[in-house]
């Protein structure tokens, strides 16, 4: 058994110029996102005027099946044409569409874990093949006990055609596909992301390998 009194850095004369130290250890991402990672838009996507604003309400529940409180969301998606204003759009970065859209938002969770993102429907997305990607919302979710984010999507509960050949959406079962639709409900869509199972058939959201 490990002596638990014994320090983990040797003590010894001097201070902090003198004193050798380790490597720090790694921080989790929350509550600290707080510090570095503040978005001067915050939650809006789209400003309050932008014609056909919708608002995402997406909950982020941890392992335990409790809300993540300090959580934080990050969206970014394509406008309703499905472009970016973005160099790394092979087809070039243009102007958003609705005016004002800016294609990407920041947003603290409440006491409940949910976080509001006000945005607007994407277009669907062309890729290298001649299958469309389905409209959807790329997510990243950062919160207490991670050292890195984690990166999935949300899907529209009425583009049932555009998901049976969405690349993303076509390698995964028909369960695991259901976990990245969002509901529809007034004013926009509501939708949970399970951070994590136990239970490897259970509810936890996919992710993307980083």
């Amino acid at each position: 058994m490990t002596d638990r009194q014994t320090p983990i850095y040797p003590v010894v004369p001097g201070d902090f110029t003198t004193a050798p130290f380790g490597v720090t250890p790694s921080q989790t991402v929350g509550p600290y996102w707080h510090i570095g990672l503040p978005w001067t838009d915050g939650p809006d996507a789209a400003p309050s005027d932008t014609p056909g604003r919708i608002t995402l309400a997406i909950t982020v529940i941890d392992g335990a099946r409790t809300p993540v409180a300090d959580a934080m969301i990050e969206t970014w998606q394509a406008d309703t044409l499905g472009r970016f204003n973005h160099p790394d759009d092979p087809r070039g970065a243009v102007e958003l569409t609705p005016a004002g859209f800016r294609g990407f938002a920041r947003s603290a969770a409440d006491y409940t874990g949910t976080a509001l993102v006000h945005t607007v429907k994407p277009g669907a997305q062309p890729t290298e093949t001649d299958v469309d990607e389905a409209p959807h919302v790329n997510v990243s979710v950062f919160a207490r006990g991670m050292l890195d984010r984690l990166v999935t999507r949300l899907y529209f509960p009425e583009d049932t055609d555009a998901h049976a050949t969405d690349p993303v959406l076509s390698s995964l079962s028909e369960t695991e596909r259901a976990k990245l639709v969002a509901t529809k409900v007034d004013g926009g869509y509501s939708w949970t992301v399970y951070v994590q199972d136990e239970d490897a058939n259970g509810v936890e959201t996919p992710f993307f390998e980083l």
